[in-house]
């Protein structure tokens, strides 16, 4: 798997913004919703590797294509 660098919660939201995800309640987590998949994402700078990849692959995206949108 390519190496992603931990990544500020906001550009991550910005990102799936992007695709098409939009922010549907904030509070410990920003919840996103695109159809039936939903993302929780973490308000911690940065959102480690890990977490973060979990995030992409949940989205149904690849590292190389979030990377794109960062």
């Amino acid at each position: 798997m390519p190496k992603l660098p931990g990544i500020n919660h906001l550009n991550a939201v910005r990102a799936f913004e992007k695709v098409g995800f939009v922010v549907v309640r904030q509070g410990k987590h920003v919840i996103m919703q695109r159809g039936e998949r939903r993302l929780v994402i973490p308000r911690g700078n940065p959102i480690n590797a890990f977490t973060m990849g979990g995030i992409v692959a949940d989205a149904g995206m690849t590292i190389e294509e979030f990377k794109r949108l960062l």
